[in-house]
C-alpha cells in the first residue's frame, strides 16, 4: 500500500516508524490526499509487528504549514460529499487514530507547524521540537477559527491567557516558546533534533507496550472525572491490564528493581540525558 503514497513517506528502523508529511514542496501543507494517506498508513502501522514507535515529522524544512487552503477548502467549496469525506480522514487522524494509538507517539517538530498541524502535534503522546521551529496558530488571519479540537486542546495544554493571545493573535513564535509554554516537551538544536527524538523513542520502546497503553488512556480519561469517579475508573483499568497481561508486566516490573537490580526509579529521564 505504502508504495503507492503520493504525500506520505515511512522509514522503518530499529522499532522506530518514521512518518513524514511529504509535500515538502508545499510545505507538507495538508491536502484531502495528504490526509486519506496518512489515515491509512496509522491503521497500518499500528498493527505492524515490525513497529513499537511511531514518529510523525514532515519532509524538507517544514512539519506542516496547516490545511492548504487551495486544495483542502477552495477545491472543494460547493462539494459537501468531498468535504465530508475529506474532513472525517482529518479529523481521524489528526485526532482519534493518535490520540488513542496502541503505541507510543512523538511529533518531532523540524519546521513550521502552523494551524491544524496543531492536531497531530498535541495528539501524540510526546513532541520535542527545533529550537528554531515556527509555531503559529494563523486561523484568525484568514478569518476563521483554529478548527477541529485545536482550540479546545489549546485551553486544556496551556494557560487560559495564554491560549487566547495564541488564538486571537495569530503571532509567531519558536520552538523555545513552545517548550516553555508546554506545547513541547523540549526544544533542542535544529541538528540534535533526530537524535533526541531517536533517545526518547527507544526510553518509550524499553516500557511493557501493555502497561504503556493502559497508562496512556488512564491518564487521559480521568482528567476530566471527579475523584470518586477516577478511583472507580483507574481500579478497573488496572484490573484489565492484568487480565490483559495475566500479571506479567507487574511481576517482569517487581523482578527488574527486587532481583536483577536493573532498574532504579529515579534513574532513566529523558529531559535529562537519558
Amino acid at each position: 500500500m505504502r508504495d503507492a503514497m503520493r504525500t506520505v513517506k515511512v522509514e522503518k528502523a530499529d522499532g522506530i516508524a518514521w512518518t513524514f508529511l511529504n509535500r515538502p514542496e508545499k510545505r507538507n501543507a495538508m491536502s484531502p490526499t495528504l490526509h486519506f494517506e496518512m489515515d491509512a498508513v496509522l491503521a497500518e502501522l499500528e498493527t505492524d509487528p515490525e513497529v513499537r514507535c511511531v514518529v510523525i515529522t514532515g519532509a524538507g524544512q517544514a512539519f506542516s504549514a496547516g490545511q492548504d487552503l487551495k486544495e483542502f477548502f477552495r477545491e472543494l467549496d460547493g462539494k459537501p460529499a468531498e468535504t465530508k469525506r475529506a474532513t472525517e480522514a482529518a479529523n481521524r487522524w489528526r485526532w482519534d487514530r493518535l490520540y488513542n494509538y496502541d503505541k507510543p507517539t512523538i511529533a518531532m517538530v523540524n519546521g513550521f507547524c502552523v494551524g491544524g498541524a496543531f492536531m497531530q502535534l498535541m495528539a501524540c503522546d510526546f513532541a520535542v521540537a527545533a529550537e528554531d521551529a515556527t509555531f503559529s496558530l494563523s486561523e484568525i488571519n484568514w478569518g476563521i477559527i483554529p478548527g477541529g479540537l485545536v482550540a479546545r486542546v489549546m485551553t486544556e495544554a496551556l494557560g487560559y491567557r495564554d491560549a487566547l493571545d495564541l488564538c486571537l493573535t495569530g503571532r509567531s513564535f519558536d520552538g523555545k516558546e513552545a517548550a516553555r509554554l508546554r506545547l513541547v516537551n523540549e526544544a533542542v538544536p535544529p541538528d540534535a533534533l533526530r537524535d533526541r527524538t531517536t533517545a526518547l523513542a527507544r526510553l518509550l520502546m524499553s516500557k511493557d507496550p501493555e502497561a504503556y497503553r493502559a497508562t496512556k488512556i488512564a491518564v487521559r480519561r480521568v482528567r476530566s472525572m471527579s475523584f470518586e469517579q477516577a478511583y472507580d475508573y483507574l481500579g478497573a483499568k488496572m484490573e484489565e491490564l492484568r487480565q490483559r497481561t495475566g500479571g506479567r508486566a507487574q511481576r517482569d516490573g517487581i523482578a527488574q528493581f527486587v532481583d536483577e537490580k536493573a532498574y532504579k526509579p529515579v534513574q532513566g529521564s529523558f529531559t535529562h540525558g537519558q
